[in-house]
């Protein structure tokens, strides 16, 4: 399938980093810093459009991977070097940070201000989200002393009417954001230089922190989407072009998602029925249940006397 924007080479790099991302040691501290290698390594070789492909398509976690997987946990860690790339790219000195809790993900600095990032990324099979999901209040939290935060989502998957997160990111300075916007910012930097880009974001995070606190989405975006667009002309047509990619990136998703779920369906159609109620076994944990309550024993506190 042809698509106007999202050309074949960043599908193909689509496909060959979900591959990668599977190929595990089994490490993953050594997995995260290879991806980071790699991928930095890809985007100093081929540019801003092995950038603008991840942008535009990291967004989903394929449905390939199991929950709660290492897969599942190092596709997190590469969105964030996704993003952390991005901002190298519009000028920031960007850092992904090894810390595995009570920070954020990427840390940025330039002269003018400085911001801390997050990532995110959802299944699209995926239909109940809540706000503890984009982690507005940890955002905050982890600021520790920056003036802004930074929460990345891909667009489809955010509230479009009402939603808490929306009150949440204004009352705490924390600019939620798309990739597409993202995208945006790195074509834009590209087009008028580095330091336009740095100004551009900083104009949007002190739109966010002027905004009157409101759950509604409607409000929100139009402050955040005007910033861009009253930013420069230039932006437009920028603009105009990553919200095509954006549909595009929706009916490329779900291809792929329909694909992985259909396989999974075959391959369990094919199973014996031993296998199937082994496999059942297996997904309630049924094992690991049964020796959690056999490893339970008196533990002697009444003989405490």
């Amino acid at each position: 399938m042809d698509f106007r924007v999202i050309n074949s080479r960043q599908l193909e790099r689509r496909h060959y980093w979900v591959d990668e991302i599977s190929r595990l040691s089994g490490d993953f501290g050594i997995d995260a810093d290879r991806v980071e290698q790699e991928l930095a390594l890809e985007v100093k070789k081929e540019g801003a459009d092995s950038l603008l492909g991840h942008l535009r398509l990291c967004g989903v976690i394929p449905e390939r991977y199991d929950h709660d997987t290492s897969e599942e946990k190092l596709y997190s860690k590469y969105t964030d070097v996704v993003i952390s790339e991005g901002f190298a790219w519009m000028g920031f000195t960007a850092l992904v940070l090894k810390e595995r809790a009570d920070t954020a993900d990427v840390e940025c600095v330039s002269d003018d201000y400085s911001f801390v990032a997050d990532a995110k990324a959802f299944r699209l099979s995926r239909t109940a989200k809540n706000q503890k999901d984009f982690k507005i209040q940890a955002m905050d939290n982890w600021k520790y002393g920056k003036p802004y935060a930074m929460v990345v989502c891909p667009v489809y998957q955010l509230p479009a009417r009402i939603s808490q997160i929306y009150q949440q990111a204004v009352v705490r300075s924390v600019c939620i954001a798309t990739y597409t916007h993202l995208a945006v910012l790195v074509r834009y930097a590209q087009e008028a230089g580095q330091p336009k880009a740095v100004e551009l974001l900083h104009n949007v995070f002190e739109t966010v922190e002027a905004m009157h606190p409101t759950k509604d989405a409607v409000a929100y975006w139009q402050g955040v989407n005007r910033t861009f667009l009253a930013f420069d002309r230039a932006v437009a047509d920028i603009w105009k072009e990553e919200k095509v990619a954006a549909s595009e990136s929706i009916v490329i998703s779900r291809n792929e998602a329909m694909a992985s779920l259909a396989a999974e369906r075959e391959r369990i159609m094919r199973l014996s029925r031993e296998e199937a109620i082994m496999e059942v076994i297996r997904g309630r944990k049924l094992d690991n249940r049964i020796r959690a309550v056999q490893s339970v024993t008196d533990n002697g506190i009444l003989e405490f006397i």
